[in-house]
């Protein structure tokens, strides 16, 4: 079953979203081991375009959330011209209130979180996360340009790197949707992503009492991690994504890659596994990790075992 849910952030901004959760009466006795999971979008993706993944997991089990940041679809304001988020703001307040919300929603029951690129970073920003029991990311990096596939590189630098700031700042938010990119994006969360550093921490923050404060919340995460990727996404390189993995250094974490083509798979790039054509062939990965913390056996997963507090080899 499928509804609306409408949650304040600690600023006050409501943000929207949708759950699917099974009625009350439907529950079985053993429903306290029932977990919920919340979905994680990318930067300026609508949290639609989880929702048959989102129905997949719970025909499987779960009870499931998904929503849109500030800025972005349902939580979009009238008007993005001088509205104000980041990515700072995402983590620290929209994802903080979902999972605390979740917490007191959803009390005894684990709650997993699925992140979809930036929604793997924005984890380490929130100041609950330690609530989290387990962690499934897809190409989630830090979007620091020299990590970008080869043989796109030039292409990606020239997009997000070089005309997106110019027109964000010209315009005062980016009308990504006009330019048929994505959806339209708050100003400052287009800088975010345009003027990233080879340290991510200090690329989004100033002062060194926030860079430490944050710091501390990606290590207070001990949940474990799989963080996937796959050799055709152009932003998620196994560089791209150790460079990420590397903040998160009181988890247990493991990389695990694919290569489509060697697989026989169609391309799947930054975008694609979400969506259902991969329903019997890479969704259940994901279930696997969420159901038994194991990576499926199968032909063509590569995997790379991360122990807490070992740094990732790039």
């Amino acid at each position: 079953m499928t509804q609306l849910i409408k949650i304040k952030a600690q600023d006050g901004y409501d943000i929207h979203g949708f759950e699917w959760r099974l009625p009350s009466n439907q529950l079985a006795p053993q429903s306290k081991s029932r977990a919920v999971v919340i979905i994680n979008p990318a930067t300026s993706v609508r949290c639609r375009y989880y929702f048959r993944f989102a129905q997949y997991l719970f025909d499987q089990g779960y009870d499931v959330i998904s929503y849109d940041y500030r800025g972005i679809g349902a939580s979009k304001p009238k008007s993005l011209r001088g509205f104000y988020a980041s990515w700072v703001v995402w983590g620290e307040q929209d994802f903080e209130a979902v999972l605390q919300d979740t917490a007191k929603r959803y009390a005894h029951q684990k709650i997993f979180v699925v992140g979809h690129s930036i929604g793997g970073v924005l984890i380490g920003l929130a100041p609950s996360n330690h609530l989290i029991s387990r962690i499934f990311t897809m190409g989630s990096q830090q979007a620091y340009w020299p990590d970008y596939l080869a043989g796109h590189k030039l292409g990606m630098v020239l997009k997000w790197h070089g005309a997106m700031p110019l027109i964000a700042t010209a315009v005062g938010y980016l009308p990504a949707e006009r330019l048929g990119w994505m959806e339209d994006t708050p100003k400052q969360v287009a800088l975010n992503w345009a003027r990233m550093g080879r340290h991510l921490i200090p690329s989004i923050v100033k002062s060194p009492h926030q860079r430490q404060l944050i710091k501390d919340r990606f290590a207070q995460i001990k949940a474990p991690i799989m963080a996937f990727g796959v050799e055709d996404d152009p932003f998620g390189t196994s560089v791209a994504l150790n460079r990420l993995l590397d903040l998160y250094v009181s988890s247990h974490r493991q990389h695990v890659r694919i290569d489509p083509k060697a697989m026989n798979h169609p391309p799947v790039g930054h975008f694609a596994f979400f969506n259902d054509r991969f329903k019997e062939t890479l969704w259940p990965i994901t279930l696997n990790w969420l159901q038994h913390g194991m990576v499926s056996d199968m032909p063509g997963l590569h995997v790379r075992n991360i122990p807490a507090h070992e740094t990732a080899m790039r």
